[in-house]
């Protein structure tokens, strides 16, 4: 059976471990548990007609309520507990329809269950924008929006830009300076997106900020070290799909270390970038009070158990961190060009820059789009990475359902 035969049982599969998944929730916790007391009753508000109530702890739109507004009137739910956990199930339904057609340019990428609706929002930016309809996919997240912008023109013009492999630091000075001819082709499509960058600015100045509530503990930081741990996640998630590529293990650890100590240039420079990372973990680290404020989350023992086991840990890190951007770099440069492999970490940078609070949840969009290009997983490293991240939600779950700890509650992301 062909993958495009077998993606409707597939589909039906994973609709099935979603609701089942839902369904054990909605059993073992039946009541609002961590964020769920602020969003329960914002939610029932929308669906009572209260557009004007708001509470001054939620940060994010109301989308997700208005979705709750629209099935109450279109398929009258109640907006109980349960039909409201529903409403993210929709958008987990939703994931695979909007990926297929988007990983056609990148080839099949498998999904672990994490909170998708920003995702899925995001990744329907990505194909509308490399699809050409540019109108449709201004509707966004700022930096999402200008990131499948960059890259349905990536992807079509005429720069100089090499095979991201075989490319050196002149090609990528070659192809910044190859930019302004074809600036004219690029600004008629910019325009939707132009719209955005204005709306977004009025709405800071307005707001006075980016978020809408609990403003004194999401204040904006310059937090370097959160693009060295997305590294970490990236690598822990995905490592499947890294040693999958041609030759295996050995070969990606030749390349990596050619890339890091191959000549004297290439030595010279990872000692540069190791003493700059080390000096921006000393000066740039933060400890945020949430982190170390609620022990039912996984980071709060990351945090204490690796990064606060020695002073010195955290820059014991750097050469690993550094080898896992290479492995990256490689693995995704295979088929790519040198923009290609570049684009996603620069519209990383200004996403995960500024937040202080270490959470898995801001890194799974940039993931997700990172993981997609890698383009030629065979089918044994597709079934390892699809039986890893089965062992991570089911283990998730069976802790967060089933090992509640008195004073404690329970465990999640």
């Amino acid at each position: 059976m062909s993958s495009t035969q077998a993606a409707p049982t597939y589909y039906v599969v994973f609709v099935t471990v979603a609701v089942l998944t839902l369904k054990a929730v909605n059993e073992e916790v039946t009541k609002p548990y961590m964020d769920e007391p602020f969003h329960v009753p914002q939610a029932q508000a929308y669906c009572n007609g209260d557009y004007w109530t708001w509470d001054p702890k939620i940060t994010t739109p109301p989308g997700l309520y208005a979705l709750s507004l629209v099935l109450k009137k279109v398929f009258m739910l109640k907006c109980n507990l349960s039909m409201l956990r529903l409403t993210p199930l929709l958008a987990l339904m939703c994931l695979p329809i909007a990926l297929t057609p988007l990983i056609s340019y990148h080839k099949p990428v498998v999904l672990a269950f994490f909170p998708i609706g920003c995702l899925v929002s995001a990744v329907s930016t990505v194909l509308l924008a490399m699809q050409g309809k540019h109108w449709r996919a201004a509707l966004n997240n700022i930096i999402w929006v200008l990131y499948a912008y960059a890259l349905s023109q990536v992807l079509y013009l005429r720069l100089h830009d090499p095979s991201a492999l075989e490319a050196s630091p002149v090609d990528l000075v070659r192809s910044v300076l190859s930019a302004p001819r074809v600036l004219p082709d690029i600004l008629r499509n910019f325009v939707p997106y132009a719209l955005v960058l204005i709306t977004f600015g009025a709405f800071v100045v307005w707001n006075g900020g980016i978020v809408l509530g609990d403003k004194a503990n999401h204040v904006p930081a310059f937090h370097v070290p959160q693009l060295y741990y997305f590294v970490g996640f990236a690598t822990a998630f995905g490592w499947p799909a890294l040693v999958s590529g041609s030759g295996g293990i050995p070969a990606l650890g030749r390349d990596v270390y050619a890339r890091m100590f191959g000549n004297k240039r290439n030595t010279a420079a990872t000692c540069v970038v190791s003493a700059g990372m080390c000096l921006t973990i000393y000066k740039f680290t933060i400890q945020h009070p949430f982190l170390l404020s609620d022990n039912r989350h996984y980071t709060f023992y990351i945090w204490r158990r690796v990064f606060l086991l020695h002073p010195l840990v955290p820059y014991l890190l750097v050469p690993g961190y550094i080898s896992c951007a290479w492995a990256w770099y490689i693995r995704i440069g295979y088929d790519q060009t040198l923009l290609q492999n570049l684009l996603l970490p620069v519209f990383v940078v200004p996403t995960l820059l500024p937040t202080p609070l270490l959470e898995p949840r801001y890194f799974l969009i940039p993931y997700i789009l990172l993981r997609a290009q890698v383009k030629d997983v065979p089918s044994w490293g597709l079934v390892l990475e699809g039986l890893w991240y089965m062992a991570i939600n089911a283990a998730t779950m069976y802790v967060f359902l089933y090992k509640e700890r008195v004073g404690v509650g329970r465990f999640m992301w």
